[in-house]
């Protein structure tokens, strides 16, 4: 997909507002996803507030963290799911004339309808302008908010104006729980009901409503509150309700071009939220005191104002405005679905952020692709993310142990406590099958966890949790690692056997399809790197805590040892053309033209899904669903892969990673969001104007749902991260290793220059980044001076100190190959 035809060009020319004009059903649910607000507590998708889940639209809430199980019998087959729960629905508000149908798409005809969500501010306004079957002419605009200030705390206000007609109006509002689980086509054979034991009442303005999960017992309250504005004829309130929902209907007395103003205010509360005696009570007394609709909106663009300081990152160039706006829904969406509500939470990241059911909002590995963002604007947030698995550590110690290991293993879709939550089988909707998953041999994700860890102390230096938490999770992850790898005497290496890498197309070999495949490239160096960062962990915190410490884990020097031997003799597999191998065997596996499937299908993402449909599978071949071994340069520098192969004997030289890069760019098809942000990021020093198209691709993935309609089952979160990301540190070469920061700029041609601020170690450091001259500025703190290296000058900045650098490199090549070496 090339520039011109990629889905950035539909978007409107405003870098901060994200607007749609008219209706569109077959995309309907997409922009409600993308017109979704929250503030990292709940997210409520950008429904309008007559719709109901018809096929067409899905209104829907959520809270973080907050799941439930359900039995289901499909296909002969007895399987419990957990999911994230769908909550009873805030938004309805309509209206009608005496005897006449209630507003909505298909009962008034609407002459008009702009939707725009406003990304600095948090803020979305609907505009309508409606027909009702007798003619009369009406036009609504609506201004919603959930708030950053109060995070259990919701406003919407609706303003009303008859265009040329008078008489009475009658304006209904409700809380809903008729509501189930709906929003993903595939899990339709599934149970879907998470709810029970609705319960309602009603005081004066205000109305609430309660009811709790099936399973997992957690109490759900809302609370809310109509108040009338700006309306000089009668108008008398009525209660109204039935089993599942409650509300008011507000009898009015209209007069042409005359507005009427009635605001919403609604609180919600679970029983999982701290300091609070009871849901109910907690949302009545929110309600009670919650300001009027200008206040809590006030409030609301004061915290965003804030908020954006952290996530400031502006794009220089010619005509970059789509792009700039782009990657404002991308940081927006980052950062209303993890903040410091989130924290509070207990909750992982969930893949497809708090938007949709996809994955039925389960946590993976893509905080791997969020937390790098995070962790140099609000590493305070990864701290307590991070301690969402650290929680989990004796279900991961459970999950190993069922694998005969020592250690803990966390698994590859998680929950609310932390067992393995991927399911046995899924569903090809192209042969009508149900397909073994066994996605859970993607251990990887316990690598992950580890690179976290270790990541966030090294932009924090934050010994402290290193020794409390960060330590823990490192020995049990190497402990599992080191119980994985067999040892061969005759050629002196390590094995590790029966994983799945992150392809996702290779679940083992043609003639054992789901045992796994052994010696993943990806999977054995990161163990070594791992084995080796928990050895750095022990030397760094010395006599801090160490003692008590090592003690409680029952870690020796005899331990120590074997890591060390491992992480230096771990088998990594080579192609007969001396690349990189995925995985032991893979130049075995045939060669798939991938030519007559795009012909025929068109988007071949999902090659697994074609293949079986075909009575095939994607293991005979030498093709991956994404990214696999060339995930170690995204997570590692040239310099660090080269040092981790050459400490375990390799001689590897760099000047082979474009030939590495091409053999499998070419072999991918990109079945998964993640897959163009790190071909972008690999390809960032040779072929940089490919990588700009690939990370343009990346910026449009979600804006014009590329990934076959999954958007309207969620945003994908790893992916809107990492896009900011590839801006942040891969254009810039910004690495934070040895105890410093360090920068080495190379910008694909199109982008004249980058400014954004980090917070390394204490510091804010505005960093200003162009194909001729980088500057970093620290702001006023008191932090103790950092070391920064910009293009291996060293420098130490301390708080309002600045250091500029020009750089004499020429300038990228607008086409082809940026460097001779290139592929």
């Amino acid at each position: 997909m090339n520039g011109d035809q990629c889905g950035l060009c539909h978007l409107p020319r405003d870098e901060w507002l994200l607007a749609y004009e008219g209706f569109d059903p077959a995309r309907e649910t997409t922009r409600e996803a993308l017109l979704a607000l929250g503030n990292g507590y709940q997210m409520t998708r950008g429904a309008a507030t007559y719709a109901t889940a018809d096929g067409v639209h899905y209104p829907a809430t959520y809270v973080a963290g907050l799941y439930n199980r359900l039995v289901s019998d499909v296909d002969g087959r007895r399987r419990v799911d957990e999911s994230i729960v769908n909550l009873p629905n805030w938004l309805p508000l309509t209206f009608r004339h005496p005897g006449g149908p209630w507003f909505s798409r298909v009962s008034f005809h609407v002459a008009h309808r702009h939707v725009a969500l406003n990304l600095r501010h948090g803020l979305e306004r609907r505009e309508f302008l409606v027909r009702d079957p007798h003619g009369r002419r009406t036009r609504i605009v609506q201004e919603r908010i959930v708030s950053m200030d109060r995070p259990h705390l919701a406003s919407l206000r609706t303003t009303i104006t008859p265009v040329d007609w008078s008489g009475p109006l009658h304006v209904r509002s409700l809380l809903d729980a008729r509501v189930t689980n709906d929003n993903v086509a595939e899990y339709g054979a599934f149970a879907r009901h998470h709810l029970v034991d609705c319960a309602t009442g009603q005081q004066g303005d205000v109305c609430w409503l309660t009811v709790r999960t099936t399973q997992s017992w957690i109490r759900i309250a809302q609370a809310a509150r109509i108040t009338l504005h700006q309306h000089e004829g009668s108008a008398s309130h009525h209660h109204i309700g039935g089993p599942g929902y409650v509300g008011h209907e507000i009898h009015l007395t209209m007069a042409p071009g005359t507005p009427v103003t009635i605001d919403k205010t609604v609180a919600t509360y679970t029983s999982r939220d701290r300091a609070i005696s009871e849901p109910l009570d907690a949302a009545r007394g929110e309600i009670s005191d919650a300001p009027h609709h200008p206040a809590v909106r006030d409030a609301h663009l004061l915290a965003w104002e804030h908020l954006w300081r952290r996530f400031h990152l502006r794009l220089g160039g010619h005509d970059l405005v789509r792009e700039q706006l782009a990657l404002n829904v991308h940081l927006f969406h980052v950062a209303q679905t993890l903040s410091g509500y989130t924290a509070d939470a207990d909750a992982g990241v969930p893949a497809r952020g708090l938007h949709g059911e996809g994955y039925r909002g389960h946590v993976f590995w893509d905080e791997l692709f969020v937390f790098p963002l995070l962790n140099l604007r609000t590493p305070e947030l990864t701290r307590a993310l991070l301690l969402y698995r650290y929680r989990r550590l004796a279900e991961a110690r459970r999950l190993a142990r069922a694998l005969g290991l020592p250690g803990a293993l966390f698994p590859w879709q998680s929950g609310s406590d932390g067992r393995e939550e991927t399911p046995e089988f899924f569903h090809n909707p192209l042969s009508q099958r149900w397909v073994p998953d066994n996605s859970r041999r993607q251990y990887h994700v316990n690598l992950a966890v580890a690179y976290n860890v270790w990541q966030y102390y090294q932009v924090t230096d934050d010994i402290d949790f290193l020794a409390m938490y960060g330590a823990e999770l490192l020995v049990e992850i190497a402990r599992f690692w080191a119980g994985t790898a067999e040892h061969d005497p005759q050629s002196d290496r390590y094995h590790i056997r029966g994983v799945m890498g992150p392809d996702e197309f290779h679940d083992g070999y043609p003639d054992r399809p789901g045992s796994g495949i052994d010696d993943n490239a990806y999977v054995n160096v990161m163990t070594a790197w791992a084995l080796a960062r928990t050895i750095d962990a022990f030397r760094i915190l010395g006599g801090y805590h160490s003692d008590d410490l090592w003690r409680r884990l029952a870690v020796d020097e005899q331990e120590f040892a074997r890591w060390d031997r491992i992480s230096r003799r771990l088998h990594v597999p080579f192609l007969p053309n001396g690349l990189l191998s995925q995985f032991e065997g893979f130049a075995d596996l045939a060669e798939l033209d991938l030519r007559p499937y795009r012909e025929r299908y068109g988007d071949i993402g999902r090659l697994d899904l074609i293949l079986e449909a075909e009575g095939d599978h994607p293991s005979r071949y030498q093709t991956s669903k994404q990214a696999d071994v060339l995930m170690l340069f995204y997570l590692f520098s040239a310099e660090e892969v080269t040092a981790l192969l050459n400490r375990l004997g390799y001689d590897f030289d760099p000047a082979t990673i474009p030939a590495t890069v091409h053999h499998y760019l070419i072999r991918t098809t990109h079945g998964s969001t993640l897959s163009r942000v790190v071909h972008s990021w690999v390809l960032a020093r040779t072929r940089r104007s490919q990588s700009w198209y690939l990370l343009r691709d990346a910026l449009a993935a979600d804006l014009a749902d590329t990934q076959a309609g999954t958007t309207r089952q969620g945003i994908h979160l790893g992916a809107m991260a990492s896009t900011a990301d590839i801006l942040q540190r891969c254009y810039t070469g910004l690495e934070v290793r040895g105890d410093a920061l360090r920068l080495h700029p190379q910008l694909p041609h199109t982008l004249t220059h980058l400014d954004f601020d980090v917070r390394y170690r204490g510091h804010w450091l505005r960093i200003h980044c162009s194909h001729d001259l980088i500057s970093v500025r620290a702001l006023p703190t008191a932090a103790p001076p950092v070391l920064v290296i910009i293009e291996e000058r060293a420098h130490l900045l301390s708080g309002e100190s600045e250091v500029q650098e020009s750089l004499t490199r020429k300038l990228p090549s607008p086409t082809g190959t940026d460097d001779p070496s290139g592929s």
